[in-house]
């Protein structure tokens, strides 16, 4: 699925068609046939072997939403840390010089963190969540 420039699902629609997947759930569990369970939720058979198959190899939280992907991973108090780290300066941090890059950037909230950024996901952390 194409999603409209800059989205993916608000909750409030992740909510519903997470409804849909355990409503298809309760399918599997009375016997129903993938096609028949695609035809009365009005999605693809492939989503719904999908879904049989998380449900299979996870039960019921298998199909379960994982949340937003765009959702921000570090903690609020994780983001105050990056903050001060950042406003120490880069030769603090072991950079022969004073630039911040977001390759620099992205470097120092992998290793303070352990957790892996893009270039770009770096940029948007800083420009949604510090107001760099």
């Amino acid at each position: 699925m194409r999603y409209a420039q800059g989205g993916g699902l608000t909750d409030a629609k992740r909510a519903a068609r997470e409804r849909i997947r355990l409503e298809a759930v309760g399918r599997f569990e009375s016997g129903a046939k993938n096609r028949e369970i695609a035809a009365a939720l009005r999605v693809s058979e492939r989503s719904v072997e999908r879904w049989r198959r998380q449900w299979r190899e996870r039960g019921e939280e298998g199909v379960r939403s994982k949340g937003s992907p765009g959702r921000p991973r570090l903690s609020t108090d994780q983001l105050a840390r990056l903050e001060r780290e950042l406003e120490r300066g880069p030769l603090a941090h072991g950079w022969a010089d004073q630039r911040w890059t977001l390759a620099r950037v992205k470097t120092l909230i992998g290793r303070l963190f352990h957790v892996g950024y893009t270039v770009e996901g770096t940029w948007r952390l800083l420009r949604s969540h510090l107001n760099w």
